[in-house]
């Protein structure tokens, strides 16, 4: 029972960001990200696997002062 949990999860955050990014209120790139965030109009941000471990901190860092939440993708 598990696994069918985990991969409805999966689908769940990949249906999530497919309707996101269709009703364009995304913003994707690190400069854009770190602009949101100094601002305060994040919710959320989705850090992908492949990002270097330097600029992942740093997100994060802005994303802790800013209050935000961080997910990382690994999909």
């Amino acid at each position: 029972m598990a696994p069918s949990k985990k991969s409805s999860a999966g689908e769940s955050i990949n249906s999530r960001l497919a309707l996101v990014m269709k009703s364009g209120k995304s913003s994707l790139g690190y400069k854009s990200t770190l602009k949101c965030l100094r601002a305060g109009k994040a919710k959320l941000v989705i850090i992908s696997g492949n990002t270097p471990p330097l600029r992942k901190s740093e997100i994060e860092y802005y994303a802790m002062l800013a209050k935000t939440s961080v997910h990382h993708f690994n999909g």
